[in-house]
Parts: structure tokens; C-alpha cells; sequence
């Protein structure tokens, strides 16, 4: 018999398996910036739980995705995300679900309505819920064989995001882990295949357009606040360099979103954002993602400034899959 669990010594079906389950349950970055790889398929009934750590500056509260700026604003947030999401079919279909509670802290000196503050809030923000189906590409992965042969080719799937407002809110500073009121966005993640579908040498491109939707907070440092509907473009270009190490190049791009405290109205978005993201699989179960992303602004301009260092670790598993190891590693 031969104990101990080194991936090395694991067959190459099953390496594969256990990279592709752990890749495919990345999870969403803070407010909804989505990492590389995130919609990649795997097999049915995988699991993960990810912990997910954001040190985030700028003129903008990072846990508002409408990011609404903040004239002059100074802010810094550390931000801590756990959650659960799990991969199931409908139908033919691959689906996800998952789960996501925000916490941390923000601090940091504003101005709004003429009224300046310098505030920090600390606990819990608005928890996030997500439904991810796939339309086209490949059917849904029921049994190993179903992972040997997977290659997104062109995939696109449909997508919706729920906030629910249970996160902590304080009326009498704009700086808030919660935001008091009802978010979410309505999005189609696509995946396009560069050449072999082979670890070590895949490339792709992934896109995700999304339209941001949000309800009225009607308690806003006593006043009112509405926000137009804000579009994101996501877009990753990924590539192998290893079998278990990848790269990205990233990018965001925002429109709309233009903000108004009873009645009157600050400027839309219109801002780039680029970043860069590796990724690394730390062995059968464990995946490391660290990545840093930017706006375009100038320092004194009333676009968003928004700078972001995340690191996250998942831990993904699937009972088939473990099965499979177990007896491999009693042999």
C-alpha cells in the first residue's frame, strides 16, 4: 500500500480532473470583478470554498459596485470574502450556483452633499447570491470520461447576481459595507478556445458583458440616492504556463452608472481598468489566485481611482473524484 496524497503520482486522467474541478469553482472577485477561468466547465456535482482577500484604494467605497466617486475622496478597505458554490446540470446543461459573504473594514476622508467625512466602518457586507447556466457549448460533464474529452471551444452562458441588503449600514456616513439597498446584474460570460485543449499549452479569450441594476437607498446620509444602470465588460486573456501555473492579461471597461443625491446628478462612468492575474495549483484540492488590477484616472479628476491587490485559495473537491484518488493512493 502507498500513503500520501502527491499529485505527481496521481494518473494524468485524474490530475486533469481535479485541476479542472478546482479551476472551475473560482470564485468572484470583490463586487462582482470577475477573476480568469471562472467559467470554465466541470463535473457535475463539484464543490468549493473559497477565501478571497482584497486590500482595495481610491475615491470610491470598494464594496459598492456602482462605484460611485467620491470628490476628493481618500478611502482604503481591506475586504474579506468566504463562500460556497456548488456545479449541478439542468438538463443538458451545466449549471452553478454559489454563495458569497463579504467582510472587512473601510475608512477614510469624503465629501458629499458638501459635507465632508472622515468615518470607518467595520463587519459585514451585503451577501451575494449567483446562478450561472451554460446555452452553448459543451454539455454537461456527469462522469470522468465526460472531463477527458471537455474543450470549451466557443462557450456562452447566462448569468444573474443577487445582493440582498443584510450587510451592516450606517445612515449618517456615506462610507457603509452595506449599501441599503437591492443590487444585481444580469450578464453572458463567453470562453473562446485558441488551440489545443492540452495542460501546459491553453490559451483563451473570456469575456463577460454584464448591465449592473440598483434599487434606491432611501436613507443616504438623509437623503436620497439613485443610480442609473452601469455596464461592465470584463475580458481575460489567458495562457498555460505549466500544467498547474497560469497567466492572464485583464481588463475592465465601465459605462453609465451615473449617480444622483436628491435629484442631482454626478458624472457616468466612462473608465478603463487593466490588471494582471496568475494562478497556481497547489495540489489536488487547493488553488492559489493572486492579481492586481487599476483604473485609468487622473489624480484630480472625478473618475474612479480604484487600485486592487487580491489573493485567493480555493478548496474544491468532488466525492467521485476523491473516490478515485483514494483507491489509486491504496494501491
Amino acid at each position: 500500500m502507498k500513503n500520501g496524497s502527491n499529485m505527481a503520482s496521481l494518473p494524468a486522467w485524474l490530475r486533469l480532473a481535479l485541476i479542472m474541478m478546482a479551476m472551475a469553482l473560482l470564485p468572484l472577485q470583490a463586487q462582482g470583478q470577475v477573476p480568469a477561468r471562472f467559467y470554465w466547465k466541470s463535473l457535475v456535482g463539484a464543490n468549493g470554498t473559497p477565501i478571497i482577500f482584497n486590500s482595495l484604494s481610491g475615491n470610491t467605497n470598494p464594496f459598492d459596485p456602482s462605484h460611485q466617486v467620491l470628490p476628493g475622496g481618500a478611502v482604503d478597505a481591506t475586504l474579506a470574502i468566504a463562500g460556497y458554490a456548488r456545479t449541478f446540470a439542468l438538463g443538458e446543461r451545466s449549471a452553478m450556483a454559489a454563495i458569497l459573504a463579504p467582510m472587512g473594514r473601510v475608512s477614510g476622508e469624503v465629501t458629499v452633499a458638501g459635507k465632508s467625512f472622515n468615518k470607518a466602518a467595520n463587519g459585514y457586507g451585503d451577501p451575494l447570491l449567483e446562478f450561472d447556466v451554460n446555452v452553448i457549448g459543451p454539455t454537461a460533464q456527469r462522469i470522468i470520461p465526460d472531463i477527458l474529452r471537455y474543450e470549451p471551444g466557443f462557450s456562452l452562458d447566462l448569468l444573474a447576481d443577487l445582493a440582498i441588503p443584510l450587510g451592516q449600514y450606517d445612515s449618517s456616513q456615506p462610507l457603509n459595507l452595506g449599501q441599503n439597498r437591492w443590487y444585481g446584474r444580469l450578464g453572458a460570460p463567453m470562453v473562446v478556445q485558441f488551440g489545443p485543449w492540452v495542460p501546459g499549452r491553453r490559451t483563451t479569450l473570456e469575456l463577460l458583458p454584464a448591465v449592473w441594476f440598483f434599487g434606491k437607498n432611501t436613507d443616504f446620509v438623509g437623503q436620497t440616492l439613485k443610480t442609473d444602470p452601469l455596464f461592465q465588460l470584463d475580458a481575460h486573456l489567458t495562457r498555460d504556463l505549466t500544467e498547474s501555473f497560469w497567466g492572464a492579461l485583464d481588463a475592465t471597461y465601465y459605462e453609465g452608472g451615473k449617480s444622483r443625491i436628491n435629484g442631482v446628478g454626478g458624472k457616468k462612468l466612462n473608465n478603463f481598468g487593466f490588471g494582471l492575474t496568475f494562478g497556481y495549483q497547489i495540489n489536488e484540492n487547493l488553488n492559489l489566485t493572486v492579481g492586481y488590477k487599476s483604473t485609468l484616472a487622473q489624480a484630480a479628476s472625478a473618475d474612479p481611482r480604484i487600485d486592487t491587490f487580491m489573493m485567493t485559495l480555493v478548496f474544491g473537491w468532488h466525492p467521485l473524484l476523491e473516490g478515485a484518488r483514494r483507491l489509486k493512493e491504496a494501491q
